[in-house]
């Protein structure tokens, strides 16, 4: 993607990740809906481009994706939607392609939280060195004229009990909706996502006023120097912590704020 695209991407990938990091949302549901909001709006041209529409004003744009999808997904995914309407894309086509990525890494969020991110990653590994070494398999899943359901029923007796089930789903929707890539190519991006997800670590961030661009920008990266990691910032706002910021990576709570300061000179003081 250029230009427009790649920001409106980025975009959506920090308000995926805001409501994927909300225990209260089911990843796994989430990434099956944006993935029918992927292939509706593959299939329909002129929807997708009258969403990205450039003379359009967003927020008409995001009323008719709220219109559309009301009643039919989560409001979580309608909002997503009509959130990434109201960015401007350089091509209708980028937006099919950031949805699909988003069901994607919504589904390998999932399995990070059920712990078994590592497995769907080798997983995705060793059924691209099989397809690669086995013609027939490789014709089977890539025979134009087999319909969805008979790949999807292969895909089953093949991974259905043997692998984790996020592996199956991607797998299944990559296979079923290739959208126009080779099944190398597909297999190669799910990996790249599943290896980026991996990566990634949350801090909880809780500070007595909310930071300025700048200071979450260098918060990151200190954080990311610090943990070797890419690091994503949840940040809240309470005004009890005075002078500074807490953070918790994992277990781990980095004390920075003043009240807290205060609090363990008090304890030393008594002890």
């Amino acid at each position: 993607m250029n230009g427009a695209s790649r920001e409106a991407l980025a975009a959506a990938r920090e308000r995926l990740d805001a409501l994927t990091d909300n225990t209260s949302v089911d990843a796994a549901e989430l990434a099956e809906e944006l993935a029918a909001v992927t292939a509706l709006l593959d299939r329909e041209v002129s929807l997708r481009r009258v969403l990205t529409d450039p003379a359009q004003a967003g927020e008409a744009k995001a009323e008719l994706a709220q219109r559309l999808l009301g009643g039919q997904v989560s409001g979580e995914a309608a909002d997503l939607l009509a959130g990434m309407v109201r960015s401007r894309w350089s091509q209708s086509r980028d937006l099919v392609d950031a949805l699909e990525e988003l069901a994607n890494t919504a589904d390998l969020t999932a399995a990070q939280k059920a712990g078994t991110l590592d497995d769907v990653e080798d997983e995705l590994f060793r059924f691209g060195r099989i397809v690669s070494s086995n013609t027939g398999l490789r014709a089977a899943l890539t025979d134009r004229a087999a319909t969805p359901s008979a790949k999807s029923e292969l895909l089953r007796n093949l991974l259905g009990g043997r692998a984790k089930a996020t592996t199956e789903r991607l797998v299944t929707r990559l296979v079923t909706a290739p959208r126009g890539r080779s099944l190398e190519s597909g297999l190669e991006s799910l990996s790249k996502l599943a290896a980026e997800r991996r990566e990634r670590m949350v801090a909880v961030v809780t500070s007595a006023v909310p930071l300025s661009d700048a200071q979450k920008r260098r918060l990151g990266g200190a954080l990311a120097k610090l943990y070797g990691r890419t690091m994503h910032l949840n940040l809240d706002v309470d005004p009890e912590v005075v002078g500074g910021m807490r953070v918790l990576v994992g277990d781990e709570v980095i004390n920075g704020s003043l009240a807290d300061r205060i609090e363990d000179a008090g304890r030393r003081l008594a002890s």
